[in-house]
């Protein structure tokens, strides 16, 4: 094994690809953790040795050509989840981990915690977010009613599965965020849109792999679908809710003046990389 991960590494840093990618791929055929391939001896048969390294040959070919890790384990981590990702999702990253801290302190700090709280995800994917509110909320005595809203029907169907792996009560509406919910009111509403301006160049394995409609946020400052989930969140959200939104670290200010009229002065927070990456306020 250890000779496979050497080849492996050498091939990746060719490429300047994380080496960890090779550890991941080899756990990932072996059924073992990352930690498991260093600290204990792994056993095979010269048959079973000949088929893993055909196997992850083929594995780290893909991984060469572009297609990320994540879509070829297929799993992305979140958290303290373990999300099933595939073509037609987008993968969610870490940076937007620090969210779900922000909506789960909104909760912890409200006057009236007790009362339970209606939450609202625009654009969500996977549903790492939804998924992650609504289990450590629960862990947290918190009460949530969680609607998730995702338009793309190859992204809702990675969003059910991983929902129903968690067994989660999360309500899934497929439709555009313009449209969802006519009617409903929420406490909180969180949102992840396409935010990156079209004519930002991508990294060859998110151009090429994840899909363009979670990726792209319209032309010259990537505000343009942005500014469509922030209508959608004024439309839901009652007065005093709460709203967060990911963003560019360049959008920052955009953000804040598009939520001026109907909010009170919004707050942008950094990322663990000191980038800005959110802006919360309060809906007046």
């Amino acid at each position: 094994m250890k000779e496979l991960l050497r080849a492996a590494f050498s091939q990746f840093e060719k490429n300047q690809i994380a080496t960890v990618d090779a550890e991941l791929l080899l756990a990932h055929l072996l059924g073992v953790s990352r930690k498991q391939i260093h600290s204990q001896g792994i056993e095979l048969n010269d048959a079973d040795r000949e088929k893993i390294t055909a196997e992850f040959n083929d594995l780290i070919n893909q991984r060469l050509m572009g297609r990320p890790v994540q879509y070829i384990t297929g799993s992305a981590a979140f958290r303290y989840l373990e999300l099933e990702v595939g073509e037609g999702v987008l993968i969610p990253r870490p940076e937007t981990e620090l969210i779900v801290d922000r909506v789960i302190g909104h909760l912890i700090s409200a006057a009236d915690k007790e009362q339970a709280k209606s939450v609202i995800e625009l654009g969500a994917g996977s549903g790492a977010i939804s998924i992650a509110i609504a289990s450590e909320a629960t862990l947290k005595g918190l009460k949530v009613s969680m609607v998730a809203v995702e338009k793309s029907p190859e992204a809702a169907a990675w969003l059910n599965k991983n929902i129903a792996k968690y067994d989660l009560p999360i309500r899934v509406v497929i439709e555009d965020v313009a449209t969802a919910l006519p009617d409903v009111k929420a406490d909180v509403v969180v949102a992840n849109p396409p935010y990156i301006p079209n004519d930002e160049k991508l990294p060859i394995e998110v151009a090429n792999f994840e899909p363009e409609m979670a990726l792209r946020g319209g032309p010259v400052d990537g505000m343009q679908i942005p500014k469509l989930f922030i209508d959608a969140a004024t439309r839901l959200l009652k007065p005093g809710g709460f709203f967060i939104t990911e963003h560019h670290e360049k959008q920052g200010e955009l953000i804040r003046g598009a939520l001026a009229k109907e909010y009170l002065p919004a707050q942008t927070h950094a990322d663990l990389t000191g980038r800005d990456r959110f802006t919360s306020a309060v809906k007046r």
